[in-house]
């Protein structure tokens, strides 16, 4: 037997309690009932500390300058007190893969979790939902309103919901474009400017953080109000490849058809009998659903394991006096085989072994990296150059990269064999944080000391006060060979003669 569990997609079923029936084409829209209990004040918490970081992190400051700042007109990444320039690009690849493998580990345990008390989606859907109630009401009474005519009532809540929606999408474009304009820039310079004939004080913005901030407000706007779970059930594709993740011991969110059928409905006070089961069969289960899914239909494709059910179920059981747990967080070899959950398996232990060596190796590789750069790039006109010396010359330049958050002062040094030497003025230069400077260097040879065409040199760049901050590149001296020094010599006899 298979270890995969079945995944069914029944939206005619799930969706057939709802005020509208859906018809071939077309989806209804979803007005969720919003309840408390236990697994939406761990929601509440998780989602709106989550929203809270996201808002705060580009105010926090770290060694005077923002803590967190992609700056991509500058090429330059600061991360808390990591500076990371484009060819360092390789370790957010690296950190996609790592987010990729912590989602496999988290969903091969707990299912789709991250969608229930994580996803951005998730966040600012339940945002917007609660501003949704706060103008129109609870569920029933959007219900009533949607299907009632225009009035001055129904006219002024709606405008007020959107605009408090238009409102919360302008802060979120406002707060993503901080993570790539440094917030100085976007709140620190103010003008006044005349719009639709009122003159309003604003923030002067350039042309491409009016664009970003435009964009993902209406994204925002589009998404969190409108779109919704069409987003889950259309353009995410998580839920499509969730059969894929689960097996028999993911824990979901599941219904128990033995203890919960056959439904009925009955009075509060009314005994208990083995006519029917403990579902009552008041459908709060799926008016809770953000989804809009019938959990008692068996694990779906849109369902995102928030846990509204959860709670509102046992709301019920409670008021019933019944045992909570009629749907339940469970595995579906403990609900359905009545066996013991398996909780380390091998597919989860070597999803987390993976995930832990990768993050290994990313902890030591960011605690080695050393925040200098150095490349030493030849003078492409010609190898090398004979001065009025008799020297043999090679030219290069020398670029120097300050990761760092602070002014540096460099010194350059040159490990050669005998007869090579570095010829500078100035063996030290200084450099602001993050800046990029190119150094002209000449490295000088004696041809009576210096016997081969070819000779491995290296150059040294380290940090005068830091002396941690060191970098070697290597490179080669190029020196005329054999037979052009004994051309050389032949011309120059032939001259003197």
């Amino acid at each position: 037997m298979s270890d995969k569990i079945p995944v069914h997609n029944l939206p005619n079923q799930s969706h057939a309690v709802h005020t509208h029936t859906p018809t071939a084409g077309k989806s209804t829209k979803i007005q969720t009932k919003l309840i408390t209990g236990f697994f939406q004040n761990i929601r509440s918490t998780s989602m709106y500390s989550l929203m809270a970081l996201f808002v705060l992190l580009p105010f926090l400051r770290w060694d005077e300058r923002q803590a967190l700042l992609f700056d991509i007109p500058n090429r330059q990444f600061y991360v808390f007190g990591l500076t990371f320039m484009p060819q360092d690009l390789f370790l957010l690849s690296w950190v996609f893969i790592m987010a990729a493998f912590a989602l496999f580990v988290v969903t091969v345990f707990g299912g789709r979790v991250f969608c229930g008390y994580s996803c951005p989606q998730t966040i600012w859907v339940n945002l917007f939902m609660r501003v949704e109630k706060l103008f129109e009401g609870e569920r029933h009474q959007r219900i009533r309103m949607d299907k009632a005519p225009l009035s001055i009532s129904k006219i002024w809540r709606k405008t007020a919901k959107h605009s408090v929606w238009l409102l919360i999408a302008l802060l979120t474009g406002l707060t993503f474009v901080s993570y790539f304009a440094p917030v100085e820039s976007l709140y620190g310079n103010w003008a006044w400017f005349d719009v639709a004939g009122w003159r309003v004080l604003l923030p002067e913005l350039g042309t491409w953080q009016l664009f970003f901030i435009g964009l993902f407000t209406v994204a925002t706007y589009l998404n969190a109000g409108w779109m919704r779970e069409q987003m889950c059930f259309q353009i995410c594709p998580y839920g499509r490849f969730q059969s894929v993740m689960f097996d028999r011991d993911t824990l979901i969110v599941s219904y128990d058809v033995e203890r919960g059928e056959p439904r009925g409905a009955r009075k509060r006070t009314a005994e208990k009998t083995d006519q029917l089961g403990d579902c009552i069969d008041c459908n709060l289960c799926v008016q809770v659903c953000p989804t809009g899914i019938d959990i008692r239909h068996g694990l779906q494709m849109e369902c995102i394991q928030c846990a509204a059910c959860v709670d509102a179920c046992d709301s019920v059981m409670d008021r019933m006096n019944y045992p909570r747990g009629l749907i339940r967080y469970t595995t579906e070899r403990q609900l359905v085989e009545k066996q013991k959950t398996h909780w380390l398996r091998p597919r989860l232990i070597a999803y987390a072994a993976m995930l832990a060596l990768m993050l290994g190796l990313f902890v030591w590789v960011l605690a080695a990296r050393v925040p200098l750069q150095v490349e030493a790039m030849r003078d492409r006109n010609q190898l090398y150059r004979l001065n009025n010396d008799g020297l043999i010359e090679n030219a290069f330049n020398l670029k120097i990269t300050n990761k760092t958050q602070q002014e540096q002062t460099y010194r350059v040094s040159l490990n050669a064999p005998n007869g090579i030497r570095l010829d500078i003025r100035r063996p030290e230069v200084i450099l602001d944080a993050g800046e990029i400077y190119e150094l002209p260097i000449t490295v000088v040879g004696d041809p009576a000391r210096v016997s081969q065409s070819e000779l491995p040199i290296s150059f040294r760049v380290q940090g005068v006060s830091d002396p941690s901050l060191s970098a070697t590149i290597e490179n080669r001296f190029r020196a005329p060979t054999a037979k052009e020094r004994a051309a050389a010599r032949r011309a120059a006899e032939g001259e003197s003669e």
